[in-house]
């Protein structure tokens, strides 16, 4: 598409300043900078074992690219042995290409106070992403419609320990699915202005959201700059099909960052083992991430894994498990050792309601994925049944408890203030702390405080109609959704936005399929 002459060399800066001056002020935390250790379950020994099996699958056993002949040329030309469709990387290879990746990137959001830093030891918190189906109070379970989606961009948006805001929060059904990232894309970048995701259903929809990124921050900045998460899966074990493959041959071309991710079902798509399963996504994600560097040196990339155990019984998939864990753990371990940022863990859960199984399992997860060492943690609020489910009332109770992430994170203080040896002091034995100068002074923020859970005494909170936590959800999700105002845009960006989904949905029929 040609840009406009009234745009070309703009660079974001101009309208983004516009937008800043005219934005609604909705309090939105930092991402978590973390000041406490990584949790490592994985020996040197161990490492160097996973990391020597994960080259001989490479070498030995290879990984497909399907439906694909200019990737099988592309791994031709760098070394590879290609046979039909599978390609061995002799080792080494892949180690090689992934050393142009960047260890960190910054994410630029249209709001410059909103960009993340991805890498070293942030944590960025995305919401759930992909379910068909929608679940609140009133409506139950359903299909998910645009309506559905749009507010939860705006919960998304008013949620302050949600630092971005996410790609396919639901899957819109009542949209032809030809045309559904248009809408969605255009939804983040008016109704946000966080930091989102792209479309990777097709490559030309991964163009489209680079063609839009163009009109909201400028061509010049796009492909100087990253404005675009992407999320690439692979369909374990060991296969790369056409589809998601070509949206990152898209987003790597146009510098735009693709988290390079198996998707593993712990005794289905992988090894029951937590070591053969660690080896096998080692093995995906360092042939995926070499790809990307073929395309273009220095792509940013994320590695990724999302790690599920499975119900023998059942054959259904479970959450917050200790095998789960530990493989999120060591994949942590593997993904620092070769520098790259890291993408897992979320509000994992397999329960049909935001019930006690849902609140264990997510507990579980979240906190797994802030001692793992997690960068991008997709999926943080909002996840129901196996990720079936976007729940209204669930992603509230979740995107507050994020913020318990946040206070852990800080670690433990040792500063003059923090040591409190002046208030030791003017307490004394036997008194208390309720009213020293040191309690004065610091009760503001010397704790975490909860905009959802009730901490009222009994009669209080039997008075006020005994709330369950579900009922305190559907409260606040009403308040949040009250209470959303838009932030400022540029018009002029606005209404290019708008022609270009309406020209783009024009030029195709519907299709649902």
């Amino acid at each position: 598409m040609a840009e406009p002459a009234r745009r070309r060399g703009r660079g974001g800066g101009g309208a983004a300043r516009r937008a800043e001056r005219t934005a609604i002020n909705v309090e939105t935390a930092k991402y978590i900078e973390r000041n406490i250790p990584n949790f490592e379950v994985l020996t040197e020994e161990a490492i160097e074992i996973i990391e020597a099996n994960a080259e001989t699958v490479l070498e030995e056993i290879g990984v497909n690219f399907v439906d694909n002949p200019a990737a099988l040329e592309r791994w031709k030309e760098v070394g590879a042995d290609v046979k039909g469709e599978r390609v061995r990387l002799p080792k080494g290879l892949a180690r090689s290409l992934i050393k142009t990746a960047p260890s960190h990137f910054t994410q630029h959001a249209r709001n410059p106070a909103r960009s993340v830093e991805i890498g070293g030891r942030n944590l960025v918190l995305a919401p759930v992403y992909g379910p068909p189906f929608v679940r609140d109070v009133e409506g139950g379970r359903r299909y998910a419609t645009m309506e559905d989606f749009r507010k939860f961009v705006k919960l998304g948006y008013m949620s302050k320990w949600l630092h971005h805001s996410g790609g396919t929060v639901c899957e819109p059904t009542d949209v032809p699915v030809n045309k559904r990232h248009l809408d969605m894309l255009h939804a983040h970048m008016t109704l946000s202005d966080k930091p989102f995701m792209g479309s990777v259903t097709a490559p030309e929809r991964a163009q489209d959201s680079v063609e839009m990124c163009e009109i909201l921050f400028g061509k010049d900045f796009v492909q100087k700059k990253t404005v675009m998460t992407s999320l690439i899966n692979i369909n374990s074990p060991m296969q790369f099909d056409d589809v998601m493959m070509g949206a990152l041959e898209v987003y790597a071309k146009n510098n735009q960052a693709a988290i390079i991710s198996p998707f593993i079902v712990g005794g289905a798509m992988a090894p029951v083992s937590v070591a053969g399963t660690l080896t096998q996504v080692l093995a995906e994600v360092m042939a995926g991430i070499a790809y990307s560097q073929i395309i273009r040196p220095g792509a940013p990339v994320i590695m990724g894994t999302f790690v599920t155990s499975i119900d023998m019984g059942s054959g259904a998939p479970t959450f917050g498990t200790p095998e789960a864990a530990h493989i999120t753990y060591g994949a942590g371990q593997l993904a620092r050792r070769l520098g790259l940022p890291y993408r897992s863990a979320g509000s994992f859960n397999g329960s049909k309601v935001p019930d006690a199984q849902a609140a264990y399992e997510t507990a579980n997860s979240l906190n797994m994925g802030l001692l793992s060492g997690v960068n991008f943690m997709l999926h943080s609020c909002g996840w129901l049944e196996g990720g079936l489910v976007a729940s209204f009332e669930k992603f509230v109770m979740d995107a507050d408890q994020l913020g318990t992430l946040h206070g852990l994170a800080k670690g433990v203080a040792f500063d003059e203030n923090a040591q409190a040896m002046d208030a030791i002091r003017e307490v004394g034995p036997g008194g208390h702390y309720l009213g020293c100068a040191h309690t004065q002074a610091n009760f503001k923020d010397a704790f975490w405080k909860t905009e959802l859970l009730d901490y009222k005494p009994y009669e209080t909170w039997s008075e006020e109609g005994g709330r369950d936590t579900v009922a305190l959800a559907q409260a606040r999700v009403k308040f949040l959704l009250d209470n959303y105002q838009q932030p400022g845009i540029d018009p002029a960006v606005a209404e290019e936005l708008a022609g270009y989904v309406a020209r783009k949905k024009q030029s195709m029929p519907d299709s649902f399929t």
